[in-house]
């Protein structure tokens, strides 16, 4: 008996660290949520990020539209049946329910949180299709995770559900390539050998938002509880295409 209790201690000791999060929006199904950033430091000013921001739904969208998927491929594979064709990341139906959640909560978001996204379509009573990730804007770049993309979750009998808890995180290996259009827009990250042996290599798309048409207004609004300064123009002197520096601690308007 002491035994037993000892193995069930020792194993929750083991678990991966709860998040601490709020929900934006939330059904049976489906939730965006914003997720504390345990990277961002309160004696380290610049690991925060520029939230809460003003952006529209329909400029929300737009980005999604941008990214592309396609099945990876392997060399022998691609010599024998050619490379997979590329498609839409997100369906329309998707992005009609992403987009208006993700703008909220980009507009709610403190500098040390992330949005967090998850959509789920049950297959049956014990598997479900998965598509999840997160996003958050450091200066005017937007850093956007795909972690899962139509992957089969198999709802384990016991324990923890992974893919609801953790939605940034693979739940599998990824067996899609991802791009996003304009390619102009996309920032080549850069990282070395240490990050890759010690697994700190970023799985983001980061998108410079300054080089994205814009379709609608996008502002900065001032952080609640963090003196760090927004590198930004101020929209007074020379606006930026996207981005512009708020004055209240509302979302200013343009």
């Amino acid at each position: 008996m002491v035994a037993s209790l000892f193995l069930v201690v020792l194993l929750a000791a083991c678990a991966l660290p709860h998040v601490p999060s709020r929900a934006i929006y939330e059904d049976p199904v489906n939730f965006v949520r914003l997720e504390l950033d345990s990277t961002v430091l309160p004696e380290w000013p610049p690991s925060a990020h520029n939230h809460p921001l003003v952006i529209s739904a329909e400029e929300v969208a737009g980005i999604l539209r941008g990214f592309q998927v396609r099945e990876h491929r392997i060399g022998v594979q691609i010599k024998i049946v050619g490379e997979a064709p590329w498609e839409p990341a997100f369906r329309e139906d998707e992005i009609a329910l992403l987009a208006p959640r993700l703008s909220d909560a980009l507009a709610q978001a403190k500098p040390d949180e992330r949005v967090a996204y998850y959509l789920s379509r049950p297959q049956t009573s014990i598997k479900r299709e998965i598509t999840s990730g997160g996003l958050y804007i450091k200066d005017h770049y937007l850093h956007f995770i795909l972690g899962n993309r139509r992957i089969i979750y198999g709802i384990p009998a016991y324990g923890m559900v992974y893919d609801r808890r953790y939605p940034m995180m693979p739940t599998a290996a990824k067996g899609f390539d991802l791009v996003f259009a304009p390619a102009e827009a996309v920032v080549e990250q850069e990282g070395g050998i240490l990050d890759y042996l010690l697994g700190r290599e970023k799985d983001e798309t980061v998108i410079d938002l300054q080089k994205l048409r814009p379709v609608s207004p996008v502002t900065q609004s001032t952080p609640e509880f963090t003196p760090y300064p927004v590198i930004m123009k101020n929209r007074e002197t020379r606006p930026s295409p996207l981005i512009g520096r708020g004055r209240q601690k509302v979302p200013a308007q343009l």
